[in-house]
């Protein structure tokens, strides 16, 4: 794919995106689901209102900064309500996340093209996204869970883009990375678990290295070493020929202007040669590859230092507006609030979904529902439904993610586990011996990457009791798109006809289902049939 195609492929996806969240976005002139919390608490800090929440504050203070914003302007004061303390129209307080919720599949785009350099991988991944429900629906609302996607992906693209750069540049992208990691944790404590996917991600590239330096320094006579060689792009080192320098097996990016030919290291058991290679013969690297250029003080300051401090200062407008509680008062208090939400049953909310349930969407969420006699009759803004039976037309925005991108992600993710166990348990069990593989490829940085912030964005949750729901699976999601972006990309580049075809044929549904759920996304007025059964097709999804 080249550029111009690629840029007007991106822009689609971002106008697509922009222009479904603000279609519409005052359908519905009352609070839905957890505006009654954060719309109130966004306007609370432009009125100086005193207030508590379990939740740091970053999130509400986008929501007031969009408040403040509409008030100053002559746009969206149609229809208006007071549920929020003062007198606005309802786009008032969900125009800052329609705005901010359309970057999200940008953001996911320039993470795949930036690890991998692919503008097919990346235009797939920002359109997946863009074909996913539940963030559709979180970006339409005064809701906070979106902001902590944003933010955590901003620090791991900055990261990346870090990675990709050297000295002064690389220090630049890594305070930015630092600050986006501090503000996702700023807007809820599970922001960590993106900065704990990229510790995680940087022990793990320190210790392939040095399992790779043990192993080649050892063990000479390994049979995996012998007739193996690293001559690959991945691994540049610069010398003269036949000489036997010293060498680092993390790679280091090359540079792509005024250079017709490359010298690299084909390493032996016993010796080191130099080989060289034409520019056309090059493999495009992957900044993952540089994660051992980041050393123990790098991540002590840009992600550690950094993160943490801008935690603590994001907190001070709150602490002055309620000054019942200091800085460490207040997180003892957040504590005891989610202490006590209770065990993560139906009888504590009915919504209640532990862990498990999150990837294959088993308990999706309803945010508003109301029922009305004709689609020209508005649904009533406050009090519950018509009784059973009554209403024939159903207005539903439920927090349901789009399935098969769900379920297609999960089985992404499920044959990356088994390439990685292909490829570093199963050799050495048949084999016998422990010596790591001789080269690391661009690909399988790729699937360490995904599987790895998957799983720390997941697996997190497994010790928590309280009551938790399906849109905290937010985080560890996005990397379940970008999985089966990838597993899509590599059929559409295949040679084979069927894997080709079978590219096509998963993008065609992920785009179909999304057409077909949408109006429980957007709340459109559906029929008792339109809605159950041929939507809601378990019961568990109602």
């Amino acid at each position: 794919m080249n550029k111009t195609w690629f840029r007007i492929g991106m822009a689609g996806v971002f106008l697509l995106s922009l222009a479904l969240r603000f279609w519409g976005l005052g359908r519905f002139n009352t609070f839905v689901f957890d505006e009654v919390y954060y719309a109130r608490f966004g306007n609370d800090y432009l009125t100086h209102t005193p207030f508590f929440d379990g939740h740091p504050p970053l999130g509400k203070y986008m929501i007031a900064l969009g408040i403040w914003i509409s008030n100053h302007i002559p746009f969206w004061q149609d229809e208006v309500n007071g549920f929020t303390g003062s007198v606005m129209s309802p786009v008032s307080y969900r125009w800052m996340n329609a705005f901010s919720g359309s970057f999200i599949p940008i953001i996911i785009a320039a993470i795949a093209y930036q690890i991998s350099y692919r503008r097919g991988f990346a235009l797939l991944a920002g359109l997946f996204t863009a074909c996913d429900g539940i963030f559709l629906v979180e970006s339409r609302y005064a809701l906070i869970n979106q902001y902590i996607v944003i933010f955590g992906l901003l620090g791991q693209l900055f990261l990346l883009l870090a990675l990709a750069k050297q000295r002064q540049q690389r220090n630049f992208w890594l305070i930015f990375s630092g600050i986006a990691f501090g503000a996702s944790m700023a807007t809820k404590w599970n922001g960590l678990w993106f900065l704990l996917g990229t510790y995680l991600l940087w022990i793990l590239a320190w210790f392939i290295s040095w399992w790779q330096s043990f192993s080649f320094f050892g063990n000479e006579n390994s049979p995996q070493l012998q007739q193996e060689f690293i001559s690959h792009p991945t691994y540049p080192i610069s010398g003269k020929k036949g000489s036997q320098k010293s060498f680092s097996l993390s790679s280091l990016r090359l540079p792509t202007s005024g250079l017709s030919r490359i010298r690299i290291y084909k390493i032996y058991p016993y010796n080191a040669s130099l080989e060289t290679y034409s520019k056309s013969e090059q493999v495009n690297l992957t900044p993952l590859q540089n994660l051992t250029q980041l050393n123990l003080i790098h991540i002590i300051i840009y992600l550690g230092f950094i993160p943490l401090t801008v935690y603590s200062l994001l907190w001070i407008p709150h602490l002055l507006l309620d000054t019942r509680y200091g800085f460490i008062e207040v997180h003892r208090q957040i504590l005891l609030f989610h202490e006590r939400l209770g065990g993560n049953t139906p009888k504590v909310h009915p919504y209640c979904a532990a862990w498990y349930k999150w990837p294959l969407m088993t308990r999706p969420m309803a945010y508003f529902y109301q029922t009305a006699q004709s689609p020209n009759e508005p649904p009533p803004v406050m009090g519950p439904p018509l009784p059973s039976g009554v209403g024939k037309i159903i207005y539903d925005v439920h927090a349901m993610g789009n399935p098969f991108l769900w379920w297609f992600g999960v089985a992404a993710l499920l044959f990356f586990v088994g390439m990685l166990v292909w490829q570093f348990i199963i050799p050495r069990i048949k084999k016998k011996y422990l010596s790591p593989p001789t080269r690391l490829s661009v690909d399988t940085w790729i699937v360490l990457y995904l599987v790895i912030n998957y799983a720390a964005n997941l697996l997190p949750w497994v010790g928590v009791n309280r009551c938790v729901f399906i849109y905290h699976y937010m985080t560890a999601v996005v990397f379940a798109f970008l999985a089966i972006a990838w597993l899509v990309d590599q059929c559409l580049r295949s040679y084979h006809v069927q894997l080709r075809a079978l590219g096509v044929t998963i993008t065609f549904i992920i785009v179909i289902a999304f057409v077909f759920w949408m109006p429980i996304y957007l709340g459109l007025p559906l029929s008792s049939f339109e809605y159950r059964p041929l939507r809601m097709w378990f019961n568990s999804w109602i």
